[in-house]
């Protein structure tokens, strides 16, 4: 713990420090509240940055520099109060960097925001607030002047993902390709419309935006009215498709199983999270979205249980590699569980169409 404290002094905080103690189960990043001695001063949060996963430091912190501050600064502008809890504010270092590197680990601080807590609940409610939050967070940062770079290059990249997986065929290293042909025949139906974004994309059709690309209820700050203060947890965010936090919610929100469900009578879409979730969204995003990115949100609701099928499918093909498994066939039960979920997205396609097109409606 003295070892802390060490790191604790390369950065220019207020106040006396009284302890140092773990703070939440995130499984990315060691994190720790630190509690200073007077009533008046602020407390902070301290982590030690994961640099296998993000390995360019320095880029990973410029980008959160450049979508934090350009996220005060329309706070500013439109005259909100009580502005520190609504964005993260990150601590300097003696050496004037928003990290400080001890020779083996980069370590950042924040301000502790006093009042707030996080939900892990998955409810219509819920969704409801965190499509909204997302929204607002993807229209905040809509103008923002700093080009970004991706902190996990190729994250949500649907022709990288089905590279892998041919490569993983091909290679065949742990002998069980044969045992998936239904599984590989499925998600190769499906490629080229799974494929589309990166399509559109090289056509000019669809923007890149600043996207958080981990939307979870559990990345939102709340007060203690139960609304919503800011969006936390900003590693990930980088330039993606909007498909990115849209579909990568309701992969998790709206799965009526869990992730790794061995009986697949449970997995289905929840299409009263989806309709909570798109409802803010759209009310949060609206305001910037193009034609083209609206008309693809049920594709995006398919895209990501299929991605996860496929990266599920390419390491269990690979011998189980990348994923942590709890038994041998641990990822073939996940792609199951997956291929169940997008039959079920896909089978709600018309009825999200028709909903989107009722709220938009609302809204005009």
């Amino acid at each position: 713990m003295q070892k802390l404290f060490d790191i604790i002094e390369n950065f220019q905080i207020v106040g006396v420090i009284d302890e140092v103690k773990p703070l939440g189960t995130g499984l990315i990043n060691d994190t720790y509240k630190v509690v200073t001695k007077g009533t008046e001063d602020p407390n902070y949060v301290l982590q030690r940055i994961n640099h296998a996963i993000f390995q360019d430091v320095e880029m990973l912190q410029d980008n959160i520099d450049a979508v934090t501050s350009h996220i005060r600064h329309k706070l500013e502008e439109e005259g909100e109060d009580d502005i520190d809890r609504k964005v993260l504010h990150f601590i300097a270092s003696n050496n004037d960097k928003s990290y400080f590197y001890d020779g083996d680990s980069y370590w950042r601080m924040m301000t502790f925001i006093p009042n707030a807590t996080t939900y892990e609940t998955v409810n219509p409610e819920y969704s409801y607030y965190a499509g909204k939050a997302f929204g607002d967070f993807q229209a905040k940062l809509a103008d923002i002047p700093a080009k970004l770079g991706e902190t996990i290059p190729n994250f949500h990249n649907m022709e990288f993902r089905l590279k892998q997986l041919r490569d993983a065929v091909a290679a065949n290293a742990a002998s069980r390709v044969d045992e998936v042909k239904y599984y590989l025949d499925e998600i190769e139906k499906r490629a080229d419309e799974m494929c589309k974004a990166e399509q559109l994309y090289r056509e000019g059709q669809l923007p890149k935006r600043v996207c958080h690309c981990d939307t979870k209820v559990n990345n939102m700050m709340f007060d203690e009215d139960g609304k919503v203060l800011c969006v936390i947890d900003l590693d990930t965010v980088m330039p993606s498709f909007i498909f990115s936090d849209y579909g990568d919610f309701l992969r998790t929100g709206a799965n009526t199983g869990d992730e790794d469900d061995m009986d697949l009578d449970r997995v289905g879409f929840n299409m009263d999270i989806f309709r909570a979730f798109t409802k803010g969204y759209l009310e949060g995003a609206g305001s910037f979205l193009t034609p083209i990115e609206i008309e693809n949100l049920p594709y995006a609701a398919a895209l990501f249980p299929y991605m996860q099928c496929v990266r599920f499918l390419a390491d269990y093909i690979n011998g189980d590699t990348y994923y942590k498994t709890k038994y041998p066939e641990h990822n073939l039960v996940r792609t199951k569980a997956q291929f169940k979920l997008l039959q079920s997205v896909e089978q709600h396609a018309e009825e999200m169409k028709a909903f989107i097109d009722e709220c938009l409606k609302t809204q005009e």
